[in-house]
């Protein structure tokens, strides 16, 4: 068993991110089993789960016209805009049947407010808004946080970047993740986790 102020962060272990999702990772369910292996030796657990309502703004299907993958502008700044994926109550948005979800404490819903997205585990887009995690850490005496889960340079990323900017010591375990990588994607969220003091692990 870890210590203590170990926590372990599994993000967004979703039906829509797996194969044969609406916004499937290539090999996404690959990394299911060590996770619940690796849920097994942490005191505290933690699922983020995507739960989008259906008129999200970051949906390329609510902005006429646009294709999914291009970019908009929103008041926080640039946002792709995705496929729809993960909308409240739906199959997609539920966790993949094998991940063993009974070993965690606490699931972080994110991005349901319609007019923002939310990658990270700890705030929304506007890098501004908390989600409430950071207060319920604090609150188990952890310090430190490993990171798996989907994907890698996007919900994976964003959620380590704040943890090292909020004095977490932040480890994402690669091996245990898998990227979308559009576009450069995963080479330049590696290179801002290594210059925010994140480690990246096998």
């Amino acid at each position: 068993m870890r210590p203590a102020n170990q926590a372990l962060i599994v993000i967004d272990v979703q039906n829509d991110f797996c194969p044969g999702g609406a916004l499937a990772v290539a090999g996404g369910d690959e990394i299911i089993s060590r996770i619940n292996m690796l849920m097994q030796d942490f005191e505290t657990v933690i699922l983020t789960q995507d739960w989008h309502p259906a008129n999200h703004a970051s949906f390329a299907a609510n902005h006429p016209g646009a294709a999914p993958f291009s970019v908009t502008t929103m008041p926080y700044g640039p946002q792709i805009l995705w496929p729809t994926h993960c909308v409240v109550a739906t199959g997609g948005a539920e966790f993949h049947a094998d991940l063993r979800t009974s070993l965690a404490q606490l699931i972080v819903r994110k991005g349901f407010r319609p007019g923002i997205d939310s990658y990270s585990a700890f705030f929304e887009n506007d890098r501004q808004t908390p989600t409430g995690l950071e207060g319920y850490l604090r609150n188990r005496g952890v310090s430190a946080v490993t990171l798996v889960g989907l994907a890698t340079d996007y919900c994976v990323a964003y959620s380590a970047l704040d943890a090292a900017r909020l004095g977490f010591t932040a480890t994402v375990l690669e091996g245990a993740t898998r990227a979308i990588d559009l576009n450069g994607s995963l080479a330049e969220a590696r290179d801002k986790m290594r210059a925010a003091g994140v480690a990246l692990e096998v």
